[in-house]
């Protein structure tokens, strides 16, 4: 994967104080789509993401918090139990099963 490739990142998080919950939740929000409860889907390249790791970083408390981020491969086996909170086509470049 080219650094500057789109990609689909799962990031997760376990925030310990509720200020910093908070801010991220927001940050994140801004950035990708909430999936579940501290998980967020993101497409970014491998550079955009190093930034946005950055940035959170700041946003965080490396004794106390846990943030995560996964890059998902373009065939990944995909499994949905139950309904999809994600709309059909919100994202480009195929279907996204949460």
């Amino acid at each position: 994967m080219s650094q500057h490739a789109s990609a689909r990142w799962l990031v997760t998080y376990d925030i310990a104080d509720p200020k910093r919950l908070t801010r991220l939740f927001k940050f994140l929000k801004k950035q990708g789509v909430p999936v579940q409860y501290s998980v967020f889907l993101v497409e970014a390249s491998a550079v955009k993401m190093a930034s946005l790791i950055v940035q959170i970083a700041k946003m965080t408390d490396t004794d106390a918090d846990d943030v995560r981020a996964y890059r998902l491969p373009e065939n990944a086996w995909k499994v949905t139990l139950g309904a999809s909170i994600l709309p059909e086509g919100l994202l480009p470049g195929g279907e996204f099963v949460p």
